[in-house]
């Protein structure tokens, strides 16, 4: 008799975060989904026979019964049971991103059906809030497209993927604020600056005349080693505590260069070492 435990996805986050997304691209890897289900009914479906596959249950504030007390102690009676492992993927997004989708839509937002979509957005982001400090996988969908999202979730939970904790590697700038869901961020505006090298301004960290200049500051191996030797410490310790991903960011004046290269050299590093790693240059046009 197979007595692994039944595993379970609880798929949340504020409304036009992308969920709906997720919860399509759970069922293309094999899940069994169920949209809105009513909370008082789920107790009854996981006493059930045993799942044939994986299942991913959808849960927000749409849900009839939702509340938050509700969900964190769901979430709570879930996590002391041996025989069920419960992921919760909370999808995020900044509230002017949600206020944009909602605007791009025309749609009433379901916590202010006659007020402005900003005000319902407040709402929920508060109401939340404490389900977020939860999620076992945060996925933060700003400067995601559809196709970008669908590999995020695939990478988290694609079946080959999940023995190996993933890592995400981030640049930004910081005239446009510091990323959201990141476990670390590194300053590296005290390296020495492309920018200001004409032949090197309009290139990014990619190319290898930037990633030279900026190298071949005194303080970038000292730096650089210390950052791997770090990520090196804790992959093991995030694993271990069963965490699915640790998520690193870096930031410069504008996220072109210094940023980019520090982002590209861990996850050069990193990959050498067998890890899975992804980088997003956030003010690159082309991400990957």
């Amino acid at each position: 008799m197979n007595t692994a435990p039944k595993r379970l996805v609880l798929v949340t986050g504020p409304s036009g975060a992308g969920r709906s997304t997720a919860i399509n691209v759970l069922e293309d890897l094999g899940f069994e989904t169920i949209d809105n289900l009513p909370l008082r009914l789920l107790p009854r479906l996981l006493q059930g026979s045993e799942w044939d596959h994986p299942l991913a249950l959808g849960m927000d504030i749409r849900n009839r019964d939702f509340s938050t007390t509700a969900l964190l102690d769901l979430i709570e009676e879930l996590a002391g049971r041996s025989d069920i492992e419960v992921n919760i993927l909370y999808l995020d997004a900044a509230p002017d991103v949600l206020l944009r989708r909602y605007s791009e839509t025309r749609r009433t937002h379901p916590m202010a059906p006659a007020e402005s979509p900003a005000i319902g957005i407040e709402r929920e982001l508060d109401l939340m809030a404490p389900i977020r400090d939860q999620a076992d996988t945060l996925v933060e969908t700003s400067d995601l497209n559809v196709h970008q999202l669908r590999d995020e979730i695939f990478r988290f939970f694609a079946p080959e993927t999940g023995k190996i904790l993933a890592v995400s590697l981030q640049s930004f700038s910081y005239k446009r604020g510091l990323p959201r869901g990141v476990d670390m961020v590194f300053d590296c505006r005290f390296l020495s600056n492309p920018y200001w090298v004409s032949q090197l301004r309009q290139k990014d960290g990619r190319d290898i005349a930037v990633a030279t200049h900026v190298q071949a500051d005194p303080l970038f191996k000292p730096f650089f080693d210390r950052v791997v030797d770090l990520a090196r410490l804790l992959l093991p310790a995030y694993k271990a505590e069963g965490k699915s991903y640790l998520s690193i960011a870096f930031g410069c004046t504008g996220g072109q260069h210094r940023s980019v290269v520090i982002a590209e050299s861990l996850a050069k590093a990193l990959a050498e070492d067998g890890q899975q790693v992804s980088i997003r240059h956030r003010e690159l046009k082309d991400r990957r």
